[in-house]
């Protein structure tokens, strides 16, 4: 059976450099073997009879970068997606959220928006939605207009309220959306405080002082260089006392400013930003 060829280490710098050159967007950190295995995907699912023919699609065909870059970034999601971290967050970290007199949220790579719905549920039963914007951001144009919507299929919601019973929900979770024949849209006052923007962890910098920040299963997909530069955003955006929450594969230990942080539990990905700073180096 004829196999096509694969993508070289050779074709992926140069696909990188187009990307940076061209379109403005920097893979150049990304983890080497997994973009390799992404680009390759793509590129057998799109069939292309040659390495030349995908190059130039990329750079002359606006619409097909715009879906590259959608494959290319994993967006992989589900709401309520660990359950043990939707608990320790609603038993430990939302009660102390309430204490300031405003709560600012980022969820840094929400892809179709689930875990910006999920935190949204959870302050909303914690009767804090109201004084609550969560910031919710995304490399993708697509998958963000499609989070915008708020709206989900019905298959989909049945295992997000299993999901959402598991990490310790206790109302009706048909109660948060209206359902119309497949499809299921999240209710307004959810959509509302919920901002929805364009932003690259790669070059873009911070843009608000937040109280909690949740970056999951993302960074996993950085070569170390990206993800101290990443870290250094984080920590420039969280207030003092914040928390930085990460995937379960991912760790603030090694980086450049594991010292500004103290882990709230041994097994719980998330860390506390420490009172008393001295190097922001």
């Amino acid at each position: 059976m004829w196999q096509p060829p694969v993508i070289q280490d050779n074709d992926l710098d140069i696909i990188v450099n187009d990307l940076l050159e061209i379109h403005g967007y920097d893979f150049r950190d990304y983890s080497k073997a997994s973009l390799k295995r992404q680009v390759n995907r793509l590129y057998t699912k799109d069939k292309f009879p040659s390495f030349a023919e995908m190059r130039y699609h990329l750079k002359t065909d606006r619409s097909y970068f715009r879906r590259f870059v959608e494959e290319i970034t994993v967006n992989v999601t589900e709401m309520f997606r660990d359950a043990d971290f939707y608990i320790y967050l609603r038993n430990h970290i939302i009660p102390t959220l309430g204490t300031y007199p405003f709560i600012r949220i980022w969820v840094a790579g929400c892809s179709t928006g689930e875990e910006a719905y999920s935190l949204a549920i959870l302050m909303k039963e914690a009767n804090l939605l109201q004084k609550t914007l969560i910031y919710a951001t995304d490399l993708s144009p697509s998958v963000l207009d499609h989070a915008r919507e708020g709206i989900f299929s019905i298959k989909s919601m049945k295992r997000y309220s299993e999901n959402y019973i598991q990490a310790g929900g206790s109302s009706e979770f048909s109660s948060y959306y209206t359902a119309n024949y497949h499809y299921a849209k999240f209710n307004k006052e959810f959509i509302d405080r919920i901002i929805f923007s364009q932003h690259n962890l790669v070059s873009d910098g911070s843009f608000n002082e937040f109280q909690l920040i949740s970056c999951r299963n993302v960074l996993i997909y950085f070569n170390s260089s990206l993800q101290n530069r990443v870290f250094h955003l984080f920590d420039n955006s969280l207030a003092r006392l914040g928390y930085l929450a990460l995937g379960t594969k991912e760790t603030v230990i090694f980086s450049k400013v594991a010292n500004h942080y103290r882990q709230v539990q041994q097994h719980m990905k998330i860390w506390r930003k420490q009172g008393t700073l001295t190097d922001h180096g």
